[in-house]
């Protein structure tokens, strides 16, 4: 059963050599490592692609017994999916920091085998504003009130919908017409991605 893990390592020689090993001895089989970000209080986040028939609990609490690691996420990894798609993204983003956002909703689409994306706004006076969306986007969605990456109602029984928090009255969603359902990991990935986004913009 593939899952997808995130964990967060001190960037160090050796330290991922030790995650994978853990990885192994609780029964998974690694198929591909990203590494996401270096950061400058010397640590850094990985993500995993792994196989296994064993319990994530049991592979998060191998990690997590690591002297300076810690599991951010484990999610179900849809079939469809996959690892180079989602980092390919990024690539693209931080190609122009300065239109991720936007360029964000136009890579919803193919990450997520959806038919459209858009940016939406709340104004003021509790309307909303599409501020860029694909082709196959409606021009015109009601608010969705979420705190972090949610499945949310469709307004209509055509559209299988998930949203994730942008910036401050901003959101972006995604929608598949007549299904399937989003799976959780993908919502999962929904969010993780569209907080990179945010995070690459803010240094643009």
């Amino acid at each position: 059963m593939p899952f997808l893990l995130r964990v967060e390592l001190p960037d160090v020689p050796g330290s991922l050599g030790k995650v994978a090993s853990a990885i192994g001895e609780a029964g998974g089989d690694i198929e591909a490592i990203e590494i996401v970000e270096h950061r400058a209080d010397g640590t850094a986040v990985d993500d995993v692609l792994l196989e296994t028939t064993a319990m994530p609990d049991t592979i998060v609490s191998a990690c997590n017994a690591l002297d300076g690691v810690r599991v951010v996420w484990i999610s179900r990894y849809n079939a469809g999916g996959n690892l180079f798609l989602d980092l390919e993204a990024v690539e693209e983003l931080t190609a122009n920091p300065a239109g991720a956002l936007d360029r964000l909703v136009d890579l919803l689409p193919p990450t997520f085998r959806a038919d459209w994306g858009l940016r939406l706004r709340r104004n003021g006076n509790g309307s909303t504003a599409v501020l860029h969306g694909t082709a196959a986007a409606p021009e015109s969605l009601d608010w969705f009130d979420i705190a972090r990456a949610a499945h949310v109602e469709s307004p209509d029984e055509n559209n299988v919908l998930a949203a994730a928090p942008l910036i401050q009255d901003e959101i972006v969603v995604i929608g598949r017409r007549g299904g399937p359902e989003l799976l959780d990991s993908e919502v999962a990935r929904l969010g993780h991605l569209t907080a990179l986004a945010v995070s690459i913009a803010k240094n643009a």
